[in-house]
């Protein structure tokens, strides 16, 4: 167990009149425990507790560390497992629970707990993992740079008479190559037109001169995501047009980045790259909030959006990524993650955004 982290979370619940949660997201868990368990359909549950009397619920199915740094009660499938969870739970004191807690158990141990009230505490955690320690922050500086050297030989894929299905599915064996452990989500890719639709799943459509191709990827490296976009040109260099919505993209872009720093609104940081694009007619084609935060899921909770007041914090890594699409013509992504320092903040992507015309 991160006692760490741990002393966080539960610093957080008190500050909510909270003694006790249940964990079950199998990714709070992995925070927490350093191990990932999927259980499917099963009951994985983490008891944390003010006192001290933490204790983590596993079905014998899965095989686990014999020290994860907390009390394991393992069962099986016949076994009563929620009358295991509900005995550990102290009655007549509220009951944090998960967010993804399934109705399936919750309902149960709202029954028969005896807890004096439930509250969703997943806030908790979240916040907990949006501000990275120094592991996490070198994870997250490592998976990057393994992403900024495979979109160098994602270039390299792009080839007149490819189709993006051809591209995306070499994309594991580069990634492998260079030392990841695998996707952190399905790689988009899209030429042309496919371009102006925010999340293109690549198919049969074949590459040609003139067209736009935009790659937005990423991979994992020791439980940690990392995710970046660019855009490239294929031989023809772009028209008047699109060669404007390229560079009002990468100015919102790096406009954002440049304002980065503790205590600055999330939706401030939106609304300045939005105002970029606004500004110079397209506001309509920037469909989408301007990031997400990431860490061990490539969407960790909280974003950067026009409806969050909330501050940047130190140790904060989110998304920037500004995008102006316009149906049936063309489509521009720039993304970097982006980490805030105690006076600034650090772009955890070094690959050039210079429009790139491939030959």
């Amino acid at each position: 167990m991160n006692h760490a982290r741990l002393e966080t979370i539960l610093a957080k619940l008190k500050d909510r009149n909270i003694n006790q949660m249940i964990i079950s997201d199998p990714y709070a868990i992995l925070y927490l425990t350093g191990r990932f368990i999927d259980p499917g359909e099963r009951l994985l549950a983490l008891y944390i507790s003010g006192d001290g009397a933490h204790r983590i619920f596993i079905n014998n199915l899965f095989t686990v560390p014999e020290d994860l740094g907390v009390e394991k009660i393992r069962f099986n499938d016949t076994d009563d497992y929620l009358s295991l969870l509900c005995g550990c739970i102290k009655k007549g004191e509220p009951l944090g629970i998960d967010k993804n807690f399934p109705a399936r158990f919750l309902l149960p141990v709202i029954g028969r707990s005896g807890a004096s009230r439930f509250e969703l505490s997943s806030i908790c955690v979240d916040e907990a993992r949006a501000v990275k320690d120094e592991d996490e922050k070198e994870k997250m500086r490592a998976v990057s740079a393994i992403n900024d050297q495979a979109m160098a030989r994602f270039r390299g894929l792009i080839k007149e008479g490819v189709t993006e299905k051809e591209i995306a599915a070499k994309m594991q064996d580069i990634y492998t190559s260079l030392g990841a452990d695998g996707y952190s989500f399905t790689p988009l890719v899209g030429f042309g037109p496919n371009c102006a639709k925010g999340h293109h799943e690549p198919d049969n459509t074949v590459l040609k001169e003139g067209d736009t191709v935009l790659f937005d990827v990423g991979c994992r490296k020791d439980d940690y995501c990392a995710d970046m976009t660019r855009t490239f040109f294929f031989k023809k260099v772009p028209c008047e047009k699109h060669r404007e919505i390229y560079n009002l993209v990468r100015k919102a872009n790096e406009t954002a980045e440049a304002m980065l720093k503790p205590g600055v609104r999330l939706c401030d940081v939106d609304r300045a790259a939005r105002q970029v694009i606004e500004d110079a007619g397209y506001g309509p084609n920037f469909t989408h909030r301007l990031g997400h935060f990431i860490g061990l899921e490539v969407h960790d909770f909280g974003d950067v959006s026009s409806a969050n007041q909330a501050v940047a914090e130190a140790g904060n890594i989110f998304s920037i990524e500004p995008g102006i699409y316009v149906d049936g013509e063309v489509g521009v992504r720039i993304e970097d993650l982006v980490l805030i320092t105690e006076d600034g903040c650090e772009i955890l992507n070094s690959y050039s955004k210079e429009l790139d015309i491939v030959e």
